[in-house]
């Protein structure tokens, strides 16, 4: 049995305390947060485990094989590092940290000491992701075109991070799970309207060999929640709204086909191909459960989990050079160039 620690017990805390307690191979040996309210919730639901006001107690317990990070990113390096030292697999919430910088530290970290390191983004551990990447993956979709993506809401308002590492992050994990292409340059645009507060609304668009696109448009000042991503391919395109309960993927048959024949090409450029829809049956279960379970059995068969450290440090690369394009106005940032730096 796994003995899991978990280090703050705020908003997501809570969410990984429950879902541990659901899967098989693992149970809570420690909660460590510093709020004495925090520890009095997770007493009342979780009886049994240590509580700890401060983190470092948790990860020098010998109980705890595992450590669950759930605290502002701000802290993410520290604590993870500090948990692979003491021989603990890790598991850290989105974005795994600051910078690249620190995420290749915990990278050599862990590969040094042949511990499991695991990013939480949720998302990609979703039915309806999952299936989106099996269509792209079996080239039901053709050639890739786009993925447009829109994530908005009011709130919440963030303090350590700006609107895209808090909500294009979870886009930037998805892309680079269901993408073969290789991202080539990043432009972003945002701005902030609260003084000493980050930007609360952006613009990104990452551009990708092969010609395919992406783009973000996320929003802490919207009048409403929305949650809809459109993939565009040569032969098929997606529709995939996360707010839906049921029909989160819609497929179309449409789109267009480019005239070849010289006779044609004079008379018309393109035809239009109008088919039918169709909505898959897609997972229901919750993607957390999927994620930690998924967790558990990379420890136990030291596997390397879909979410590793290696693509948390690819999305914080993205982050970065999204936000020095968004300082510059959205000036496009070679990502090849800094990939050669590197």
């Amino acid at each position: 049995m796994i003995g899991i620690g978990v280090i703050g017990y705020g908003y997501w805390g809570p969410n990984l305390a429950r879902v541990v307690t659901e899967t098989e191979g693992c149970s809570i040996a420690a909660i460590a947060d510093q709020s004495a309210d925090a520890l009095g919730r997770a007493h009342k639901r979780h009886p049994t485990a240590r509580l700890a006001g401060d983190w470092q107690d948790l990860v020098n317990d010998p109980r705890v094989d595992a450590v669950m990070v759930a605290t502002p990113v701000s802290t993410h390096f520290d604590i993870a590092l500090a948990a692979l030292r003491a021989g603990k697999h890790v598991f850290v919430e989105k974005p795994i940290t600051e910078t690249a910088a620190q995420a290749e530290i915990l990278l050599e970290e862990a590969a040094h000491r042949g511990l499991t390191l695991m990013v939480d983004h949720t998302f990609v551990y979703t039915g309806a992701v999952q299936t989106i990447h099996d269509m792209i993956d079996s080239g039901a979709l053709g050639d890739l075109y786009y993925y447009d993506s829109t994530r908005i809401n009011l709130g919440l308002f963030q303090r350590d991070v700006n609107v895209l590492w808090d909500l294009a992050v979870h886009d930037l994990a998805i892309l680079d799970f269901i993408l073969p292409a290789e991202p080539m340059a990043v432009s972003a645009s945002g701005v902030g309207h609260f003084p000493g507060s980050p930007e609360n609304m952006a613009q990104l668009t990452i551009f990708f060999a092969g010609g395919a696109i992406a783009h973000l448009n996320v929003n802490w000042l919207a009048p409403v929640k929305i949650r809809q991503t459109l993939i565009g391919g040569s032969r098929k395109m997606i529709v995939y709204d996360d707010l839906q309960t049921s029909e989160k993927i819609k497929i179309y048959d449409r789109g267009v086909n480019l005239a070849s024949d010289p006779e044609e090409v004079r008379k018309v450029m393109v035809s239009y191909r109008m088919g039918d829809m169709t909505s898959p049956q897609v997972s229901v279960k919750e993607a957390l459960l999927t994620e930690i379970e998924h967790f558990v059995q990379c420890i136990e068969a030291k596997t390397r989990p879909v979410t590793d450290g290696a693509s948390g440090l690819r999305v914080v690369k993205m982050l970065e050079a999204a936000s020095l394009s968004m300082r510059q106005r959205g000036q496009p940032i070679d990502l090849v160039k800094l990939r050669r730096a590197s």
